[in-house]
């Protein structure tokens, strides 16, 4: 079996600050976060092709990288963000005003008690899980870089260790974290998570 790597690397910061944003919001990145995710990648580029969320605070990196480094650059839909229904475009702390036993019972149990009209888990798990084996089977011995989001790095870290769906939660995944998973033919192994290439 050829050997497959993927990193994944999570959006930088966007423009309006810490705010909860599925696919409903479509926020560019911050100065802040371009920085953030230039320097973690820093000047390494081993990758043979880069995949992104549609979403601009991914697209746009991930084409910046592929335009620097001569890279096919492929959008697959799957990989976008859960979506938070009406919590979207909300931050923590007004959800937290406005709206507190939700929240306390999404932090309790996020499995069983989703924000009011968010994604489906199960779904947003199936659609993840089947975009990645996509990706690892068309992308057979290449390193990929996946530009993504935290729901998707969770759902995919989760799939390779085979955990439960409520161990997402319990999982930090940093702006412009890098994760790296490589398959061989001993299986998947999680090789570093929220680390940096530079």
């Amino acid at each position: 079996m050829q050997e497959t790597v993927v990193d994944l690397i999570r959006h930088g910061q966007p423009e309006g600050g810490r705010r909860y944003r599925g696919h409903a919001i479509d926020d560019p990145l911050s100065e802040e976060g371009w920085v953030s995710m230039w320097q973690a990648i820093g000047e390494h580029a081993p990758w043979d092709i880069v995949i992104s969320s549609p979403l601009q605070r991914c697209h746009a990196f991930a084409l910046a990288v592929a335009n620097q480094q001569d890279l096919p650059l492929f959008v697959e839909t799957d990989l976008k963000e859960v979506g938070f229904g009406h919590w979207e475009g909300q931050s923590p702390q007004q959800i937290q005003k406005n709206k507190l036993a939700e929240y306390e019972a999404f932090y309790r149990d996020p499995v069983n008690c989703r924000p009011e009209g968010a994604e489906p888990l199960d779904g947003f798990i199936q659609r993840v899980t089947q975009a990645y084996q996509h990706i690892i089977q068309h992308q057979a011995g290449k390193h990929c870089l996946v530009v993504t989001h935290a729901g998707v790095i969770r759902v995919i870290v989760a799939y390779i260790l085979q955990a439960p769906p409520v161990a997402m939660y319990r999982m930090q995944v940093s702006n412009a974290g890098v994760t790296r998973i490589r398959h061989n033919k001993y299986g998947a192994q999680l090789e570093f998570h929220n680390g940096r290439l530079s």
